[in-house]
């Protein structure tokens, strides 16, 4: 693309050592990882989406589409959080990002599951705390999970038995005990989101 196509389509070129005309957005895009290579921590929620947009979007400046997104959104956490539908609403975000983001959230989940999993779950309610904000926080309904474990309070399954609408969830218990008996579960713990307020 030549420096006049890629003024037309909103960027800007500027020079390499070699003399070649490169996107301005090159150098930002290696600034950016050094930046979170030396201290990832001091990255804002826009500049983070956008190291996970450079790959799913290599010939476009990230930047304005990682702002929007959070504009849109309001949070790191919301725009992982966001369906595809809606993600890809916002201009700029095709298929390829959108799984580049919602794969982000389930390995987040992933990772909070594993810390459940290796332990009883009562003698960890931190990790518990902050598994169940990453599954429901951002939920626009409100929902209704049950954490199913062993005698030895270790997690057996974790099950969404129920969604609702924005103010109401239905809760069956004899649908919960009934699940309970079906895996051998020597407990039970029932949580319950609300999308208008924010997780702690």
């Amino acid at each position: 693309m030549s420096a006049k196509n890629l003024e037309e389509a909103g960027g800007r070129f500027a020079p390499d050592q070699s003399g070649v005309d490169t996107p301005h957005y090159h150098g930002h895009r290696e600034r950016l990882r050094t930046r979170f290579l030396a201290t990832p921590d001091s990255l804002q929620d826009y500049e983070l989406l956008e190291l996970l947009l450079f790959s799913a979007i290599p010939r476009r400046d990230t930047k304005p589409i990682a702002k929007a997104l959070i504009a849109r959104f309001g949070s790191f956490g919301e725009v992982i959080s966001a369906s595809p539908e809606a993600l890809m609403d916002v201009e700029g975000i095709k298929d390829v990002a959108a799984v580049t983001l919602k794969a982000v959230q389930l390995a987040a989940q992933r990772l909070l599951q594993t810390k459940i999993k290796a332990g009883p779950v009562i003698s960890s309610w931190n990790d518990l705390i902050a598994y169940c904000t990453a599954q429901m926080a951002y939920e626009p309904v409100e929902q209704f999970r049950v954490l199913y474990l062993d005698r030895k309070n270790k997690l057996i399954a974790d099950e969404a038995q129920q969604q609702g609408t924005v103010d109401h969830t239905p809760v069956y218990p004899r649908e919960v005990a009934k699940r309970a008996l079906e895996l051998n579960a020597s407990a039970v713990i029932m949580v319950h989101d609300n999308p208008y307020f924010e997780a702690a």
